[in-house]
Parts: structure tokens; C-alpha cells; sequence
């Protein structure tokens, strides 16, 4: 905003950790990687129906705050696409549109589409919710890589090691709704 001629920026001072460093090197219990999934869901649920894509979810971007809430930041890759109001022919918006074969996100956490520079929508945030659900139950990522290219090519054709390949005990349930997430066909995954 604007007050006196002097622009300005209001931001959430936030406390508490990323959930990158709460992960890093360790898996959490499956119980709270629920709770935080189901946190991380939710926030999506409602930045998507508010037509906007996130295109970069990963641990760095998620806050876990001191009180327990969750925290869904950095949309400066985010893609908007209001829907047109009930009735409306067209909407009046005309968002700037990403080049074609332009790959937008972090590797590791891009759904397949958007490695291939192909367009990224609300499915391509469930694939990168899958690649953190996955991380936080197993305490690895699902298709880590020495070099970005190769984890790229990994996320293309190759499956994650299972859930019970890393030791972890955890429902089938769970397993199945990760693999779910993870599927290489955008249009086979949760909507």
C-alpha cells in the first residue's frame, strides 16, 4: 500500500521452523505427517479454488509455526486463473501465460508436466504434495538424484522406492494415498 507518499509491504512475521529443517535428516511420525499433509492439503484446496497453482511446493516453502499452524509460502511462481463469475460469458482477466517449454519449479518436487516444460495446473501441486508426504514418512526424497537433470529424468520414468523400503511403518492406506499423488499421469492422480 501506500500512506503519505511512502509505499509499503505488510508480512506475517512467522514463528516456528520450515518444514525442511523439521525433516531434514529424519522422518516424522506417520501420525503428525498425516496431520501436516492433511494441513498442506487444505491450504492447496483453497488456493486452487481461488484458481491459483502454486507450481513450487516443497518442504522450504511449507512453515510449521510454534502454535501448530501450517503455512503455505512463497506463490511467486503461482499461476492465477480466476474463474469467470456465474453466468459470464468470459472474464475480463488475462493472466501473462508462462512460454511453452519453459520448466518452472525445483527438481525433486516437479510433477512430471512441468519437467517437460508442459503446462503445470492444480494436479501438478498434488504430484509435489505426494513428493512431501513422501519425504516426511520416509526422511528421503522420493526421486533424489546426484545431479538435477538425473532426478528430472527420474521423476519422468522411474517410481519411488517404497514406503516400507526405508524402514518406516506406516498404514497401506497412507502408502497407497502417496502413490496416488505420485502418479506419473496428471489426470490419474486425487483432483
Amino acid at each position: 500500500g501506500q500512506e503519505q507518499g511512502l509505499s509499503f509491504a505488510v508480512t506475517e512475521l512467522l514463528d516456528g521452523e520450515t518444514l525442511h529443517r523439521r525433516v531434514t535428516g529424519s522422518a516424522l511420525p506417520w501420525r503428525k505427517a498425516v496431520e501436516i499433509g492433511v494441513a498442506i492439503a487444505d491450504g492447496l484446496a483453497a488456493a486452487h479454488a481461488k484458481g491459483i497453482t502454486h507450481r513450487d511446493l516443497k518442504p522450504e516453502n511449507i512453515f510449521l509455526t510454534a502454535d501448530g499452524r501450517v503455512k503455505i509460502l512463497d506463490f511467486g511462481l503461482a499461476r492465477v486463473e480466476p474463474a469467470a463469475p456465474p453466468g459470464a460469458a468470459t472474464g475480463s482477466y488475462h493472466p501473462a501465460e508462462t512460454d511453452p517449454g519453459t520448466v518452472m519449479g525445483t527438481a525433486g518436487y516437479m510433477a512430471p508436466e512441468q519437467v517437460r516444460g508442459q503446462r503445470a495446473d492444480v494436479r501438478s501441486d498434488i504430484f509435489s504434495l505426494g513428493c512431501v508426504l513422501y519425504e516426511m514418512v520416509t526422511g528421503q526424497r522420493a526421486f533424489a538424484r546426484e545431479t538435477a537433470v538425473e532426478t528430472m529424468t527420474a521423476i519422468l520414468h522411474d517410481e519411488p522406492a517404497d514406503v516400507a523400503d526405508s524402514g518406516k511403518k506406516v498404514p497401506l492406506e497412507l502408502e497407497r494415498v502417496i502413490g496416488h499423488c505420485l502418479e506419473k499421469n496428471a489426470a490419474a492422480r486425487f483432483h
